[in-house]
């Protein structure tokens, strides 16, 4: 017979990547850029808002510290937090349970109430009595059964950080740096995987071959070869890109923790390729009186993956020997109390555990994530357990408090984030759509933080005990225009922005040199929004961009909404209408602004507007329009400029080519609505005349059919009654002034002005509502939008008379043209000031003397009772 022997093993590794090229998955190219670009972003813009304001807040306690935010570090802070808070908050509560167990020579069984617990001692108390009457116990059933303790699946990067986190006391970061070490070093597989199930193709044999000669591990692996070979544990994850973590390469020359990283890394291999542990379970139910007792014993028959893997343990518990029907004496009966216990603090493992369950960051980002929040000091170690520090708690209370619909301290922003990123990989979202959607999801929730940012301001004074210190409030501009200015401040020569109000109710334009410098300008709250555009006004300079205003409702009936103007003082019409303090805008040797309207029209004449402001259908070759007298004019309200080239009290000019629209005392809810007649001139139209309402559509005619003093009269409307527009019919035969009012400018002298309390002139009106008041004339408010809601009856005003400043339509009055648009009184938080002419108390119904009046109702200004029981 001839003998073979082999004299060399050659063992040739499959290298097939150069042989199977493929094209790189785009998909998961642009995960990555959407990834990386909404990082940035809401990383940059939250941290620049939180550090910028909190330094100057609490200068003292955070002014060198930078206060970073994340879209995971957040989250992973907020479950610190929410557990931290959950301990606080938790009441323990006493329950009772009923102990009883069975010993027979020194073995005793400890059987398990099937109630577990009751938290009603008379109850638990009743039930012991009852089962101490009939103590005797019967054995119901004995259940034996194998028992299996499963090996573990293999190893991927989350189960790697809180495994060595729990057993090996090391923590997430150094762990990953020691594995990322020991993987450059050829020593394991790449250790940032998600992947918990080997590929066939992997030689696995080969691996647990290596560790054969190891003084500690090498019999088990030798035994794992004797009894079949490996026969790996499969997970269901995988990453398409890297095997589960394990040891490529024997080690014996490793020192400190990288000797213990590699040992738990080889042990758990070694474990997962191997057998599960065996035992055998025996379950036994017994009945005292009716109540249900357990009690559970098992014998450990082979350890198997045990043998190795020395970080767990699977404790055998002997029972004595029972059958069915055997009955015995409990040797213990008795009724026990405990309490409910918070649950604990959170380690490592735990939190790296919530942020895998809920979706915060990848496998290759928990460490780090942690330990940002650790070193911003947001939290703190106390021995192995996390605990949140006085900053981490201030700034997840604020956002909390601030009320947002997923507060930035949840993972749900994050976790929905984390989905599409995966459906993208997957080529089920396109990367533009997701990256659109989530910047304004991003940016609704920072404009709402903007504008709160006190509240977080509150909360952290109360956690870091510390005074803050008077800031701005947080504001924004709503449109990506943050800084980009409008004009320069005529103060200080610095930018001014247009800024957005806290609670959101109003714009305003700040100067970049706040706390420096203090200019502002206001915009009264019908302004919706503004648009700061590239282009400048020719009239005022490229200091002053022109601003793209939507209005509500549109004040200038028939133009368009939004409008481009300019508010440096070259368009009397737009600062009154604005109510804009020229001196805020603009510096005091303006001509524009320092000169009376007689010259400030002689220098614009022939110049042609910047933007048009009126629509095609409103021009006319022979517009005539009313100029409202105001601060920029003493002119009589009755005089008109004409551009037809007539003669006028200033002389020739062409004023209609610099603002070519009407005036603008047409206020919605007025009946001084602008219309044009044939010949351009207000308050005489014919049948020919295009009568436009607000909308740019032409308005209905319609007749009053109910009775009453407007019975039978011709009015105009808004034919698809999309708008408040309103306007008497001037050719009207029916139209007629009550007897009570004069239409000449002469009944002026025969009143008293009367002031609201906006320190503007009220209007006259009289009421036309059928009543005990119809007929009769009162003062109120001229602001029609932000109005004080004065009110006053003129016969209560000494010296009072009538006047052409209103009447009819019951409340519409008379073409006051002298509106003004402002806050309430003053902007100091509603204070109100005497300054009209006609006193003011704080008493309610308080008459010219000061005295309070009776009570009236409010519909029919009769004494004795209220609007809600009036008989009339």
């Amino acid at each position: 017979m001839l003998q073979l022997l082999k004299a060399v093993q050659k063992i040739t590794r499959k290298l097939r990547a150069l042989s199977t090229l493929c094209q790189p998955n785009k998909h998961v190219s642009d995960a990555v850029d959407v990834r990386q670009e909404l990082d940035l972003r809401t990383g940059a813009a939250f941290t620049r808002l939180q550090t910028l304001r909190l330094q100057q807040v609490f200068p003292q306690k955070l002014a060198e510290k930078l206060i970073s935010y994340g879209s995971c570090q957040f989250p992973t802070l907020g479950f610190v937090v929410e557990r931290y808070q959950a301990i606080e908050d938790f009441i323990p509560e006493a329950f009772w349970k009923i102990k009883m167990n069975h010993a027979v020579k020194e073995l005793i069984t400890d059987f398990l109430w099937k109630r577990e617990r009751l938290f009603d001692k008379n109850s638990c108390q009743a039930i012991l009595d009852h089962c101490k009457e009939q103590p005797l116990a019967k054995v119901e059933s004995v259940e034996s059964k194998p028992k299996s303790k499963w090996r573990p699946l293999p190893l991927d990067t989350v189960e790697m950080e809180k495994n060595i986190s729990r057993k090996l006391r090391i923590n997430a970061k150094e762990a990953m740096k020691i594995a990322e070490k020991l993987y450059t070093q050829g020593f394991i597989s790449y250790p940032r995987t998600e992947t918990n199930s080997f590929p066939k193709e992997l030689n696995l044999a080969n691996l647990v071959e290596q560790q054969q000669n190891d003084n500690q591990w090498g019999p088990f692996a030798r035994r794992v070869m004797a009894e079949g070979g490996p026969t790996p544990r499969q997970g269901k994850k995988s990453d398409q890109a890297h095997p589960p973590i394990h040891p490529t390469k024997y080690a014996d020359n490793l020192q400190g923790n990288e000797k213990r990283v590699y040992e738990y890394i080889v042990r758990h291999f070694l474990a997962c390729v191997h057998k599960d542990a065996q035992g055998f379970e025996t379950v036994v139910n017994v009945d005292i009186a009716g109540e249900k007792f357990t009690a559970k014993g098992l014998i450990i028959l082979e350890k198997n993956y045990l043998d190795v893997y020395i970080y767990e343990k699977w404790n055998a518990k002997e029972i004595n020997n029972y059958e069915q029907g055997d009955t015995f004496d409990p040797t213990v009966l008795e009724l026990v109390e405990s309490k409910t216990a918070p649950p604990k603090l959170l380690t490592e493992a735990d939190l790296i555990a919530l942020m895998e369950k809920h979706g915060i960051g990848t496998d290759a980002t928990h460490a780090e994530h942690i330990d940002t929040i650790k070193s911003r000091e947001y939290v703190g170690l106390h021995d192995i357990y996390f605990v949140p520090g006085n900053l981490g708690m201030g700034l997840v209370e604020g956002y909390n408090d601030i009320g947002l619909e997923v507060s930035l301290a949840k993972p749900t922003l994050r976790a929905d984030f984390e989905k599409d990123l995966k459906l993208i990989c997957d080529g089920l979202k396109n990367p533009e759509v997701v990256r659109r959607e989530q910047v304004e999801k991003y940016k609704a929730v920072f404009m709402t933080v903007a504008e709160k940012m006190r509240l977080i301001d509150n909360s952290l004074a109360n956690r870091l005990d510390d005074r803050p210190q008077n800031v701005p409030d947080a504001v924004v501009a709503g449109n990506g225009q943050d800084f980009k200015p409008a004009l320069k401040c005529p103060k200080c020569g610095q930018d001014m922005i247009v800024r957005t109000k806290k609670n959101g109710s109003s714009k305003f334009l700040s100067c970049l040199g706040y706390p420096d410098c203090k200019n502002s300008a206001w915009f009264p709250s019908m302004v919706k929004n503004i648009d700061v555009t590239d282009e400048y006004c020719p009239e005022c300079g490229p200091d002053f961009k022109l601003l793209r205003i939507t209005f509500r409702p549109n004040p200038f009936p028939g133009e368009p909404n939004p409008n481009n103007v300019c508010i440096g003082g070259c368009d009397p019409n737009v600062i009154e209408m604005l109510n804009i303090n020229l001196a805020s805008v603009r510096r005091a040797n303006g001509a524009a602004f320092t000169e009376p309207v007689r010259n400030f029209v002689n220098q614009r004449t022939n110049i042609q507007p910047v933007v048009p402001r009126v629509s095609p259908r409103q021009t006319r070759e022979n517009t005539s329009y009313n100029i409202p007298q105001n601060h920029f004019t003493s002119r009589n309200q009755n005089q008109t400029f004409n551009d037809s080239g007539n003669s006028s009290p200033i002389g020739s000019t062409n004023f209609g080519s610099i603002n070519n629209r009407p005036s603008f005392g047409n206020i919605p809810g007025s009946s001084g609505q602008f219309r044009y007649g044939n010949n351009g001139n207000v308050g005489n139209s014919s049948n020919n005349t295009d009568i436009v309402c607000q909308c740019e559509q032409q308005a209905v005619l319609l007749t009053v059919r109910k009775d009453g003093p407007n019975k039978g009269r011709q009015f105009y409307k808004c034919a698809q009654s999309a708008c408040s527009f309103f306007l008497w019919d001037s050719n009207d035969s029916n139209t007629t002034i009550p007897d009570n009012q004069t239409a000449t400018s002469a009944g002026r002298s025969s009143h008293v002005d009367v002031m609201c309390r906006c320190n503007q002139k009220a209007v006259l009106r009289t009421v036309n509502k059928d009543g005990p008041n119809k007929g009769r004339q009162f003062y109120c408010c001229s602001i029609m939008v932000d109005g004080c809601k004065f009110f006053q009856w003129a016969d209560e005003v000494p010296n009072a008379g009538g006047g052409n400043d209103g009447g009819g339509g019951g409340g519409d009055g008379g073409t006051n043209l002298n509106w003004s648009f402002k806050h309430k009184t003053s902007r100091g938080k509603g204070k109100k000031t005497n300054t009209g002419t006609a006193p003011y108390t704080k008493t309610k119904g308080a008459g010219p003397s000061g005295t309070r009046a009776k009570r009236k109702c409010g519909k029919c200004a009769q004494e004795g009772h209220t609007k809600n029981h009036c008989p009339n």
